[in-house]
């Protein structure tokens, strides 16, 4: 599976969910990659407002505050 996580430079909450999925990769295997929208305007108008946004296989699982378990279910843990 590929998790691509979408933040800003500005966003906090970004490392935080970092963090997280890179502690849950230790239990569910799966790639992680780390988008910054502010090099993609489209993605930059899409998700300013919500970011961090956790995508599995392209599909939103979680956005802006979320927790480490709530990931784990989203990513079948």
């Amino acid at each position: 599976m590929k998790v691509t996580l979408l933040v800003t430079a500005e966003c906090g909450l970004c490392g935080k969910v970092e963090v997280m999925l890179r502690r849950l990769q230790k239990k569910i295997q799966f790639e992680l990659d780390l988008v910054d929208i502010g090099a993609d305007d489209r993605l930059f108008r899409k998700y300013w407002d919500r970011v961090p946004v956790v995508l599995a296989d392209g599909v939103e699982v979680a956005e802006a505050t979320t927790d480490e378990k709530r990931l784990a279910a989203a990513l079948g843990a």
